[in-house]
C-alpha cells in the first residue's frame, strides 16, 4: 500500500521525466491495467481484466529514499508528540482522526477508527 510513496524516489525503476518544469517518475498501482499487462498475476486463463482497480499516472519526484525515509520519519515523530504519544501503541490510543480533505466523506466508525 505504499507504491506510490516509493515510486517518488530514485530507487524505483521508473524513469525521471521533466512534465510542465517539474520532475516527475511514472506510478502505475498493482491493480491497473499496465501492472497486469506484465503477466505477473495468473488470471485462471483469461486474458482481460474484469475492472481496473489502480490508477496509471506520475508522482513529483522526490530524490533518494534515505532522504525522504528521514524526513517521514520526522513527520511521524512530530505529529505523535503533537497527540502526546511517546509510542505507536500511545499514539493508537490518543489519536483522533479528522477530516481536511474538501472531498467529503463520513468519519470512521468506531470499529475502523480501533484498527488504525
Amino acid at each position: 500500500m505504499l507504491g506510490r510513496y516509493f515510486a517518488r524516489f530514485d530507487e524505483s525503476p521508473t524513469n525521471k521525466v521533466r512534465i510542465n518544469g517539474q520532475y516527475m517518475k511514472e506510478y502505475w498501482g498493482e491493480g491497473s491495467n499496465r501492472a497486469r499487462n506484465w503477466q505477473r498475476y495468473d488470471l485462471g486463463g483469461s486474458t482481460k481484466l474484469s475492472f481496473e482497480e489502480g490508477v496509471d499516472s506520475y508522482v513529483p519526484y522526490a530524490g533518494p529514499l534515505a532522504d525522504g525515509v528521514q524526513t517521514t520519519l520526522y513527520k511521524v515523530k512530530s505529529t505523535m508528540c503533537n497527540c502526546g504519544a511517546l509510542s505507536i501503541p500511545e499514539l493508537q490510543q490518543k489519536a483522533k482522526l479528522t477530516v481536511v480533505s474538501s472531498t467529503r466523506t463520513p468519519p470512521p466508525t468506531s470499529s475502523t477508527a480501533d484498527k488504525i
